[in-house]
């Protein structure tokens, strides 16, 4: 579609829309199909073998690559993809099971250490091997070293950070 101007609420075409070119479009349907679709293809085989959303999956696993197993709430957030709010309900759920301790940072006790137990790391070495069977073969096998290599530059420029993360700047989350 060639972009074109649309008549504002007054008709008076103050309210201007621009569409999109068909090449845009392709662009953000194909997003919009990967966004919406791709994560139930990545959840799914997690939910069998481990009872794991794709979100609980993200979380233990970024505790589990982390030094000591441990993050600050509002760093494992960020790398999950996820707002502290949400993250905070997932780690709850957690800590019931076993598979997280929480506590004050001690450099900084405006911080919470997410810390992920013995438990929970063997929760999360348990799913891993269906988690990259489909990741291999929804996202990676489909793709070219240079399709992967496009993909990364891409995510990179996309990448979005919760909103409840920008005011790490000023201030503790």
């Amino acid at each position: 579609m060639a972009p074109t101007a649309t008549p504002g609420p007054d008709g008076d075409g103050t309210d201007e829309a621009l569409w999109l070119s068909a090449d845009e479009k392709d662009a953000w349907t194909g997003l919009a199909s990967l966004v919406l679709l791709l994560p139930g293809r990545l959840e799914t085989p997690l939910q069998q073998v481990a009872g794991l959303t794709l979100f609980d999956y993200l979380t233990l696993s970024h505790m589990s690559e982390a030094p000591d197993r441990r993050l600050r709430m509002s760093e494992l957030a960020y790398l999950a993809n996820g707002s502290l709010s949400r993250l905070s309900n997932v780690v709850k759920r957690f800590e019931q099971r076993g598979w997280v301790e929480r506590f004050p940072d001690p450099v900084d006790r405006r911080y919470t250490i997410a810390a992920l137990t013995d438990a929970g790391y063997d929760v999360v070495v348990a799913a891993a091997p269906a988690h990259v069977r489909s990741v291999r073969r929804y996202v990676l096998d489909p793709l070219t070293p240079a399709d992967r290599r496009a993909l990364m530059r891409i995510a990179a420029k996309l990448k979005v950070r919760p909103v409840d993360l920008t005011q790490e700047t000023t201030g503790p989350q």
